[in-house]
């Protein structure tokens, strides 16, 4: 990922946050075909390991988890909000005519090597727990208990567990804290206008981002 240094986010608590939030992620191998991506919701515990530890299940019929043990190294990448910006939200603009089109985001890209856990135990906590979260918001929680255990027993059957010990994490803010602190206020200030919650979280981001002076 290209990384100017005034876009580079690399404060652990910051990085934490956006995974623990964001759960689902893009996980790119590279096996005997090439280039490979696969979409899952991880678990992450930040405090295993020296950059936290990702977790995850593929369908047992998904390839990846038997090239893995040839082709451990994965990246994963946890996408934020991202807006489009245009120039004219900017002051600078009509003074100079010197701003041109651009998208601001938010993004961490977590690299590691991936452990494959054919384990049912080790599938049934993470489904578990991945439930347990992704549920708490629900007025009557669904539970793996829910369901009859055949079937439950059944459809851990047919997944396989995978786990990153994450080795290197970065993260990357563009926020426009290449311009001026006005024009990052305005153009956040406009976001904030606007009606989806993509652009409500990058323009929260651009004024936190946008010094005083």
């Amino acid at each position: 990922m290209y990384l100017p240094a005034h876009f580079e986010e690399n404060r652990r608590e910051v990085l934490d946050a956006l995974i623990g939030a964001q759960t689902f992620g893009s996980l790119v191998t590279h096996g005997p075909n090439g280039l490979d991506a696969n979409h899952l919701p991880f678990e992450y515990e930040p405090a295993r390991g020296a950059f936290g530890t990702l977790r995850a299940h593929v369908a047992r019929a998904n390839p990846l988890w038997r090239e893995a043990a040839a082709a451990p190294d994965a990246l994963v990448i946890f996408q934020g909000p991202a807006a489009y910006i245009s120039p004219s939200w900017y002051p600078g603009k009509h003074e100079t005519h010197r701003q041109v089109p651009t998208w601001n985001y938010i993004v961490v890209h977590a690299h590691g090597r991936i452990v494959v856990h054919d384990d049912e135990a080790f599938v049934r906590g993470l489904v578990a727990r991945l439930t347990r979260k992704m549920e708490a918001g629900e007025p009557t929680p669904w539970k793996m208990g829910d369901a009859p255990a055949d079937y439950i027993a059944q459809m851990l059957g047919a997944i396989v567990g995978i786990e990153i010990e994450v080795t290197k994490l970065a993260g990357k803010w563009k926020l426009s804290q290449n311009k001026t602190p006005a024009d990052i206020r305005h153009a956040g200030e406009t976001l904030l206008a606007r009606e989806s919650d993509a652009q409500h979280a990058v323009g929260r981001a651009m004024l936190d981002a946008a010094p005083d002076a």
